[in-house]
C-alpha cells in the first residue's frame, strides 16, 4: 500500500458509510455472499476458502446503482426539477435511469455507440432518453453541453466523494455478513468502486489485504500508481468494457492509492475462463467485468492467496445470452 500524499483528499468515515448505507437502504438490496465449493474450486484452490459477494443480483445488474443512488438522493427539489444526465458504454446509464425513476427525475443519457443494445434498451426501460455518440470523448463533450444548456446535474460514473460513499456501503456489507477475510480482490475500472469498497474494509479491517484487478488491455490505474498521478491510456482494448475507462482522476486514484495494497493483471483468456467456471460450478452468467476477480484468485493471485479466506466481488451481470455464450465458446 503506498502512501497518499498530504493534499490527498480524507478517506470516507465510518459515520459517512454508515450514514450513506441507511440513506440506500430502502432502495437497494442488500446482496448475498456466497461460499464457493465445487469440484473445479477445489482441484484448483485447494484449501483457500473462497467467499463470493453477488453484487450482479443488484438492482440494474451491477454495483453501478449504489454511486448513483448515493447521488441523486442528496440532490435538491430545484436540481431533482431539473434532471440529471451521464456518461456510459452502459452500466452507469442504466443505474442513473435508475436512480433517476427512483427520485422522480428525468435522465438523459449519452451512450457510446459500441455499448452493446441489450445495455441501451435496460437504460431505456427505466425512463431515461438516451443520446449516442461516436466515442468517450464526444459522449463527454456531449453531456457536458446537456449539463450547461438543461440545468441537469451530472452523475460521473466513477469520480467523487458521494459515488464513493456509496460503493463504500457494499464493502460493509460485506464484511458484516462474510466476517473476518484475510484479504478481498476487487475490480478497477475508473476506480469508484475500488475506492469506496477498499475505503470501508481499511475502516472496518485494516489487517486485511485489498487487491485491485484490472485487464491488461485497459491497466489505468496501475499506470497512475507507477505515475505517481493519475494517467490515460489511448489503447484500450479488452472485453471487459465495464473496467475500460481511458483515464484515471484525482479522487478515486488517491483513494485507490492510500487503500489498495496491490493492482494485479488479467488478461481477456484468463477472463474467459473464469465466466466459464463460474458458469460451470454456479450457473452464473457474468459480464467479463463481473469474472475478473476470479480470474485473479484463479490466475496472478492463486500462489500467494493460498489457504486464506479471500472475498471476491462479482460486480456484474450486464450481457446479452449471445454475448455470454460467445465467451464460453472462446474459453473452450
Amino acid at each position: 500500500m503506498t502512501e497518499a500524499s498530504p493534499a490527498a483528499p480524507p478517506s470516507p468515515t465510518l459515520a459517512e458509510i454508515e450514514a450513506t448505507g441507511r440513506l440506500l437502504a430502502p432502495h437497494i438490496l442488500r446482496t448475498p455472499i456466497h461460499h464457493w465449493q465445487g469440484r473445479e474450486i477445489a482441484e484448483w484452490l485447494g484449501a483457500t476458502e473462497v467467499v463470493l459477494k453477488l453484487e450482479l443480483f443488484q438492482h440494474t445488474g451491477t454495483f453501478k446503482a449504489r454511486g448513483a443512488l448515493s447521488v441523486a438522493l442528496r440532490l435538491d427539489s430545484d436540481a431533482l426539477a431539473q434532471g440529471v444526465t451521464a456518461v456510459s458504454a452502459g452500466n452507469h446509464a442504466i443505474a442513473t435511469a435508475f436512480a433517476a425513476r427512483k427520485v422522480g427525475a428525468s435522465a438523459k443519457v449519452v451512450m457510446l455507440a459500441s455499448a452493446n443494445a441489450a445495455r441501451v434498451e435496460r437504460c431505456k426501460a427505466y425512463g431515461a432518453e438516451v443520446l449516442i455518440a461516436p466515442d468517450g470523448r464526444s459522449a463527454f463533450d456531449l453531456a457536458a453541453r446537456i449539463e450547461r444548456d438543461e440545468g441537469r446535474t451530472f452523475i460521473h460514473p466513477f469520480e467523487g466523494p458521494l459515488t464513493a460513499l456509496g460503493t463504500a456501503t457494499l464493502g460493509a456489507e460485506w464484511l458484516d455478513q462474510a466476517g473476518r477475510l484475510d484479504a478481498v480482490i476487487v475490480p478497477v475500472g475508473g476506480g469508484g468502486l475500488c475506492a469506496g469498497v477498499a475505503s470501508a474494509i481499511k475502516r472496518l479491517q485494516p489487517d486485511c489485504l485489498v487487491f485491485g484487478v484490472e485487464p491488461v488491455g485497459a491497466d489505468t490505474m496501475s499506470r497512475s500508481f507507477a505515475a505517481g498521478s493519475p494517467a490515460s491510456r489511448a489503447d484500450v482494448a479488452t472485453i471487459a468494457d465495464s473496467l475500460a475507462p481511458p483515464y484515471a482522476l484525482p479522487y478515486s486514484f488517491a483513494l485507490c492509492r492510500r487503500h489498495v495494497d496491490e493492482l494485479v493483471l488479467v488478461d481477456d483468456d484468463q477472463i474467459r475462463r473464469a465466466m466459464a467456471v463460474m458458469f460451470r460450478e454456479m450457473k452464473l452468467a457474468v459480464e467479463p467485468a463481473g469474472a475478473a476477480a476470479c480470474a485473479a484468485l484463479f490466475g496472478p493471485l492463486r500462489e500467494r492467496l493460498a489457504g486464506k479466506r479471500v472475498g471476491v466481488l462479482v460486480c456484474g451481470a450486464n450481457i446479452d445470452i449471445d454475448g455470454f455464450a460467445a465467451h464460453l465458446r472462446a474459453a473452450g
